[in-house]
């Protein structure tokens, strides 16, 4: 029990998270805690929102959407810890960069301006920190993105990667959208813009010096020019996500979740490239809990879903987009697939993470 009024004003009350395992089976914590799965769900829903109480927002999602004056906002941060700092088909700079535009696009949102947070560890080589500066800076200029402010911090050696960056964003809504994971309906159209599970492959081939007898470079890009000739075609687009953390499992997820709609997919129609595929199988992943990094998820209604298709296939961030799932009325919140056999999986939201340190 606190001593003083003050200490039992700042006390706190544990027994008031209500929290299921893993979270209070674990009293730390743990990679899967940073995964997108499920434990990450626990963390922010039983830790962080009743701490931070009244304070919070109720969306709290990739990315804010602000009304300012007569025009809206996305606002979006972000923090970047992949290891190695390179990676074949990009860096952790390039990434910061476009995993925050990407996360602006989602609200159908151009990105204007950017901060650059940068945590070093002592003993990096500012050699290595001039190449990940680089790459923050060509992947700026090519996402049409201002770099407006920054911090820079140094850690001890031994308690870093040599380089963490953490980011933040605001990009301008486009007025003719209205994107976001509520709209997701029943008979929507679950479309993907091209092949899954390469991001993750490509980190985990250098990371451990594993040889798949072909190299797969991570599919990082900036994906608002891909969601602006999608908006151009006029059709409502009513959901968009990328990706990430957790693969295209999570995010369907997640979507299903917030939407209250079951999603059912064809396992058929996934667009697997043959060498994450071979990789997946190998280690014993699913490449749907494989991380992208230049992919999205569109939800759309079917009427719309040929003119969106078709401009997808014309941007070459989206010349692979195929049709993966529908939404449907039965089991809402879940996910499904049906397999190559005939039979139905569900396809639920990892606990933690397949591949951590991917982005």
């Amino acid at each position: 029990m606190p001593d003083t009024p003050a200490e039992a004003d700042t006390a706190i009350d544990m027994e008031s998270w209500v929290c299921p395992a893993p979270l209070r089976d674990s009293p730390n914590i743990v990679m899967g805690h940073g995964g997108g799965g499920a434990m990450s769900a626990e963390l922010i829903e039983h830790l962080f929102l009743p701490a931070f109480g009244r304070a919070a927002e109720a969306g709290m999602g990739d990315s804010a959407v602000l009304d300012v004056g007569n025009v809206r906002l996305a606002f979006s941060t972000d923090s970047f810890v992949v290891k190695p700092l390179s990676f074949p088909g990009g860096t952790i700079g390039d990434l910061a960069v476009n995993g925050t535009v990407n996360d602006l696009a989602m609200a159908g949102a151009r990105p204007l301006v950017m901060s650059t947070a940068f945590i070093l560890e002592e003993g990096t080589s500012l050699d290595d920190l001039a190449r990940v500066a680089q790459a923050v800076g060509t992947a700026a200029m090519a996402a049409g993105v201002k770099l407006v402010t920054g911090d820079t911090k140094v850690v001890d050696a031994g308690h870093g990667d040599g380089v963490y960056i953490n980011t933040a964003g605001i990009g301008l809504i486009d007025e003719r959208a209205d994107i976001r994971p509520q709209r997701a309906t029943e008979g929507d159209v679950v479309i993907v813009s091209g092949d899954i599970g390469v991001h993750g492959v490509a980190v985990m081939s250098c990371r451990e010096g594993l040889e798949f007898g072909t190299t797969v470079a991570s599919d990082t890009a900036p994906l608002h020019g891909l969601v602006a000739a999608m908006i151009d075609t006029g059709a409502d687009i009513h959901a968009l996500r990328d990706p990430t953390r957790g693969g295209v499992a999570a995010t369907l997820n997640e979507i299903a979740k917030t939407a209250d709609v079951g999603i059912s997919l064809d396992e058929r129609t996934f667009p697997i490239p043959a060498e994450v595929r071979d990789a997946c199988g190998l280690l014993g992943l699913d490449p749907l809990y494989v991380a992208n990094e230049g992919k999205l998820l569109a939800f759309v209604a079917p009427t719309e879903a040929d003119r969106v298709l078709t401009a997808m296939r014309a941007h070459p961030l989206g010349a692979h987009a195929t049709v993966i799932g529908r939404c449907v009325a039965e089991h809402p919140k879940m996910v499904s697939a049906k397999t190559a056999l005939g039979g139905t999986r569900v396809v639920d939201l990892p606990i933690g993470e397949q591949l951590p340190r991917i982005c």
